[in-house]
């Protein structure tokens, strides 16, 4: 089984596990796919993590780039920054990951050839594909200061449906089938990467990328273990909070209004530092007990005041289960929408602005250094049964927000026993925290976040959080801007199950 935001990157996935690929196979030909059809949403210009089930071991690999050698953080303080830029700006663009990410990942897992792998994405991109609405949407919302960079889509996705072709990610995909990583990382895209960035990257930079197989971390909740992957991602709080939400006395209901409290407090109990916390160096397995600790700062009834340290993310989720039952639940994003709105001229490849993460505040622990990688808000999942077998893998995009999302999945699935219903998990209504400007400022704004509750949540989720003193806003029926969340569940039967998001438009979960 396959599940994406994109039904042609999900049909791509499928392929693959009827040639007789493995589900590696199918997550890398997804992802391809994906980076021709969902520029809004991730590529070759952004970065990746995963993680991979197989024989009851878990495995997590880390493919987030790193700032330049070039960045100068003095320089952006001088201009006047406060905070990294969000567009236009390369101080803002780390090095590309996800390339690496899948020749790694292939390499230890994979079973079939690249080029069998991206023969669907090259052939949309080289044939064209139908314009999504989502697509068409974001181009129109592009700042004009940009638009420019994109001249060539928009011109091509002129409504939805529209036919899009994509030659440069045709040949660079083709490239790397042949060539592998120096296809990518020393050739064509290179090249034109270091000469419009003006000194922010060398060729070392680019030449020494790669993906990194790190230890996951992991808690156990509701009878489950629940894995993610460790710095620089922030997969740590929902680790956290799912540990913490055990310890609280949730409704058995989750349309109750407590449900709702609760868990947004947990939220705020593990995440309201995380400026603080969250490094490329951090050790997050063992800041895990001391967070799940904090029971005692949450307020049964009414909305705990925090101080925050002070100071609408776009990315793509899929998760892929083969018959052997080895899982994979990776991660690919350019950050917000089409990430930094610079394209690389030579092969149309949009980039990251992964490097917004970066603090400015001189002295900072994730002070903008090259070499370093950013805070991320990437955070893929992955449950265990208490044998270590498979139950579920499942992420989400959403920017910040991510994890408040894969905290409510998990508790309906676990503590609410709804594993056999994963559509009526994915369309349930959700509250999510948001800062005041953008997806990535709810930690890093002085102001305490906002909690925007979804159109067809219950309202008295609206009413009753206000009353205990949560400011809140109601937002529309399935909103992207509550994800785009992407799960399976192999259940009791060993039958699996699974959800695509309806907020994603056009994805879908296929299975063979």
């Amino acid at each position: 089984m396959i599940s994406s935001a994109d039904g042609l990157a999900t049909r791509a996935g499928l392929a693959i596990l009827k040639q007789g690929g493995n589900a590696v196979d199918a997550a890398i030909a997804t992802s391809a796919t994906m980076a021709v059809v969902a520029p809004h949403l991730c590529g070759m210009g952004g970065d990746l993590f995963a993680l991979v089930h197989l024989d009851g071991e878990v495995y997590s690999l880390n493919s987030a780039g790193r700032a330049g050698s070039g960045v100068d953080a003095d320089q952006l303080r001088a201009r006047g920054f406060t905070s990294m830029p969000m567009i236009g700006d390369f101080n803002s663009v780390t090095v590309p990951g996800c390339v690496a990410g899948w020749l790694a990942i292939h390499e230890r897992f994979g079973t079939l050839s690249l080029g069998d792998l991206f023969a669907t994405a090259i052939s949309l991109a080289e044939n064209g594909f139908p314009a999504s609405p989502l697509l068409t949407g974001s181009l129109k919302r592009l700042d004009e200061t940009i638009k420019p960079n994109f001249a060539n889509i928009i011109s091509q996705a002129t409504a939805p449906g529209a036919t899009i072709k994509r030659d440069g990610l045709a040949r660079t995909l083709r490239a790397i089938a042949k060539s592998g990583r120096d296809a990518f990382y020393a050739g064509e895209f290179a090249d034109g990467l270091i000469e419009m960035a003006g000194g922010i990257y060398s060729a070392a930079d680019l030449a020494n990328t790669k993906a990194t197989w790190d230890q996951p971390i992991s808690t156990k909740a509701y009878g489950h273990r629940i894995w993610s992957v460790g710095a620089p991602s922030q997969g740590y709080l929902f680790l956290a909070a799912l540990a913490l939400s055990e310890q609280l006395d949730l409704p058995d209901d989750p349309n109750d209004a407590q449900w709702a409290h609760l868990l947004i407090e947990a939220s705020l109990a593990v995440g309201h530092d995380r400026p603080n916390i969250l490094h490329d160096r951090a050790d997050l397995g063992t800041i895990l007990p001391e967070l799940i600790a904090r029971k005692s700062t949450i307020n049964s009834q009414f909305a705990s005041q925090r101080n925050h340290p002070g100071a609408d993310g776009d990315t793509t989720y899929m998760c892929a289960v083969d018959r052997n039952a080895m899982g994979v639940s990776l991660i690919n994003s350019n950050a917000s929408g089409f990430g930094s709105g610079l394209v690389e001229h030579k092969t149309g490849i949009n980039l990251q602005n992964r490097g917004l993460g970066f603090s400015l505040v001189k002295g900072h622990q994730s002070e903008l250094t090259a070499g370093r990688q950013p805070p991320h808000t990437l955070c893929p999942a992955l449950i265990t049964r208490p044998d270590g077998s498979l139950f579920s893998v499942l992420g989400t995009m959403g920017g910040d927000a991510q994890p408040q999302i894969i905290l409510q999945i998990i508790t309906r699935l676990l503590r609410h026993r709804q594993s056999n219903d994963p559509v009526k998990v994915n369309d349930a209504g959700r509250w999510v925290l948001r800062g005041p400007t953008t997806g990535f400022d709810t930690w890093t704004s002085n102001q305490a976040p906002t909690v925007q509750i979804e159109g067809q949540a219950p309202d008295k989720w609206l009413t009753e959080l206000a009353a205990r003193g949560h400011k809140v806003e109601r937002r529309p029926r399935l909103d992207s801007g509550f994800g785009h969340a992407n799960l399976i569940v192999i259940n009791d039967d060993f039958e699996l199950v699974g959800s695509a998001d309806s907020r994603s438009v056009v994805g879908s979960c296929q299975g063979d």
